[in-house]
């Protein structure tokens, strides 16, 4: 904890430390900005190289050139020679785009005769506006005028050979030359002294006036007193010294600011140089990309407010600003090394969820929806992607090429399914609406295959079904019709008795099977009527197993039954699921290994009740369950036993039709049946 204070602290102080140089820095350019100090003053040796005498030279020697080059005097520019073939087509310009946009532009007519209508109804406007524009050259004629009359200390002649502009009696070359310092323009020549001012950087800079004149006519004399120029140069020695000092002062200061600045971008975000977490704090959230809108706008703010408008208040609002600058600036520095700085932006954020939605609607929205976004979102795309717009077509290539490759995938593979091959799967990657559109296909192909499976397995099932209801019935059908013709021959009383004690075993078999076999056919087609009404199941299965001793004790098997201590009732029909009850009875006094344990077992399943009866086969059970459910088929293979076959289609049946689910399970010998049944409400 004492060593996350202390770094805490060290934090703090470099992070004032930062703030304090980076204020010095700002203070001594602003101060240079505002004493016009020139840093280039410093490596300089003389006044005439200065920028200072280059300032100086060219104000003075810019107006001279312009009243003689172009204004000369009042009435030579009301005169019209002043505005150029430029000045003329530029207002011509301006007045015939007022015409175009105007009722009096006729859009039936061609240019050229809507240009000669112009040239009509405009003849008065570009006049005025020509007198306008040489009323402002008067005015800058008279500007010029009186910015010459506040020299002092410099003597200036200037003539075109017919106007005259000068601050003194002076007029001649040689009474210029008298002069310490000067500057003679004539006759395509320059003359400067001292030679200082040739060899200065800014030369050019207050000369070019002078090369737009005409050198046979036009001159220019410029001559500096020594009081003005013994002045001139005490002010530059002045300024020289402060621009040194004010440099050293910005090198320290900004010295200071990089080294502390370097510390904090080391440290910021970690609590200790060991730490490899990056820690955030509430300015942290705030947005990457508004962050820098925020350090822009306020060192746009310090510059055009501050240094242009309260130069007296710099520092009382210099620092405030620079503390939230840099305060984000670090928050950045953060992002950058927790690797989130383009992550942890609004736009990214935007453009992410935008990109998130669009892969929505493709992944499960409708083709109608995507064809639209296509149609609206596309030109967006390019539009907002302009100069990389190769790269957005060759992703727009792309992206149809992948779709054309899944189509085509999709269109050969139903190719195959139309043409039989039913084990044919179709595979599209992606989540998609093709991908949709394939995996649909598949069920479809996965349901077709099924149906046919079930259609084949129904024909077999229906051969089965003939075989056996026709071997089940022929044979005690044939036994009563081979003891009928016996007892047409025969005449002894005993051996008849025997016969037709035959013939009634016989035709009660018969008509046990004829029975089930309706009643097998009524409960699959669900005519039978149901009355669904609340059941004590436990007290139903105990009364059956009583009604049932004599077979019980008869099998020796040993029924065991589990049931909860609270009452259950079950939702059904007391005959219909008395009859599924006595079916597996009958089941299981017909299969069931003699001197075996059978379990019964009721179970509250909360919306449900579940009925299990377990027992061990006598028969080894080497079918597998959906053939124990067909019709007429038996746990022995040998089919001699008396059953018809029937009994657990039957019950299977009757508990569907109660809403229930009849399941069938086996487990080597074990043997299980199990009845759900819905659960009515204890009142």
């Amino acid at each position: 904890m004492r060593n996350i204070s202390h770094a805490l602290i060290t934090k703090v102080v470099v992070f004032l430390i930062a703030i304090v140089c980076l204020t010095g820095t700002a203070k001594a350019i602003i101060n240079m900005e505002f004493d016009e100090v020139h840093l280039s003053s410093i490596n300089q040796d003389n006044y005439f190289e200065s920028r200072a005498f280059a300032d100086e030279s060219y104000s003075l020697i810019a107006s001279l050139a312009q009243l003689i080059g172009k204004y000369k005097s009042e009435e030579h520019i009301l005169s019209g020679k002043t505005l150029t073939e430029e000045d003329i087509r530029q207002i011509e310009e301006d007045l015939y785009n007022d015409f175009r946009y105007s009722y009096r532009y006729n859009p039936n007519l061609s240019e050229v005769e809507n240009k000669r209508m112009y040239q009509e109804k405009y003849a008065d406007d570009i006049n005025s506006k020509k007198d306008e524009s040489m009323k402002e050259q008067v005015r800058e004629f008279y500007r010029l005028l009186s910015t010459l009359e506040a020299y002092e200390g410099i003597m200036f002649y200037a003539s075109d050979g017919e106007h005259v502009f000068s601050n003194s009696e002076l007029n001649k070359k040689e009474q210029f030359e008298s002069f310490g310092a000067y500057m003679l323009f004539e006759d395509y020549q320059q003359k400067l002294y001292p030679n200082e001012v040739k060899e200065s950087q800014y030369l050019d800079y207050f000369t070019r006036e002078v090369e737009m004149l005409n050198p046979q006519t036009d001159i220019i004399y410029v001559a500096f007193k020594e009081s003005f120029l013994q002045q001139k140069m005490q002010e530059w020695e002045k300024d020289k010294t402060i621009a040194k000092s004010s440099l050293n002062e910005c090198i320290v200061f900004l010295a200071g600011f990089i080294l502390s600045l370097v510390y904090l971008i080391i440290v910021i975000g970690r609590t200790s140089f060991k730490d490899k977490e990056i820690h955030f704090h509430v300015i942290d959230k705030l947005y990457n990309d508004l962050n820098i809108v925020i350090v822009v706008c306020l060192t746009a703010m310090w510059i055009a407010v501050i240094v242009e408008v309260l130069h007296d208040m710099s520092m009382l609002l210099t620092v405030p600003i620079f503390i939230i600058a840099l305060l984000m600036i670090l928050s950045l520095v953060k992002h950058i090394k927790n690797r989130s700085l383009f992550q942890h932006t609004l736009i990214y954020q935007i453009l992410k969820k935008v990109f998130l939605l669009v892969k929505h609607v493709f992944d499960s929205g409708s083709m109608g929806v995507k064809v639209v976004l296509l149609v609206i979102g596309y030109p967006l795309v390019v539009a907002a992607t302009f100069f990389v717009f190769p790269i957005t077509m060759g992703l727009a290539a792309w992206f149809a090429m992948k779709k054309v490759k899944s189509f085509n995938r999709i269109k050969e593979g139903v190719e195959q399914i139309k043409n039989g091959d039913l084990l044919h799967r179709i595979e599209v990657d992606g989540k998609g609406e093709f991908s949709r559109l394939a995996s649909n296909i598949n069920s479809i192909t996965d349901g077709l295959k099924k149906s046919v499976d079930s259609e084949i397995k129904s024909e077999r099932l229906k051969t089965e079904l003939i075989t056996n209801v026709s071997h089940d019935i022929r044979t005690p059908l044939t036994s009563i019709i081979t003891y009928v013709d016996l007892l047409k021959i025969e005449n002894d009383p005993e051996i008849i008795a025997e016969y037709v004690d035959v013939l009634d075993q016989k035709s009660k078999r018969l008509k046990l099977l004829t029975d089930d076999l309706f009643e097998a056919a009524k409960a699959s087609s669900g005519s039978i009527p149901v009355q669904l009404e609340r059941i004590d199941i436990v007290s139903l299965l105990r009364q059956g197993i009583g009604e049932m001793g004599e077979k019980i004790e008869a099998s020796s098997l040993d029924f065991k039954l589990a049931n909860p201590t609270e009452k259950v009732y079950v939702k059904a029909d007391g005959k219909l699921l008395w009859r599924s009850i006595e079916n597996l009875f009958s089941n299981i006094f017909k299969y069931a290994q003699p001197a075996s344990r059978v379990y019964i077992d009721v179970e509250d399943l909360g919306n449900e009740i579940l009925v299990t009866f377990k027992n061990i086969s006598a028969y080894e059970l080497n079918i597998s369950v959906d053939e124990l459910m067909e019709r007429f088929k038996r746990g022995d293979e040998s089919r001699s036993s008396q059953g018809s076959g029937l009994g657990l289609s039957i019950a299977e049946s009757l508990i569907h039709i109660q809403h229930g689910k009849f399941l069938v399970q086996v487990d080597g010998d074990l043997f299980k049946a199990m009845i759900y049944l819905p659960k009515f409400p204890n009142e």
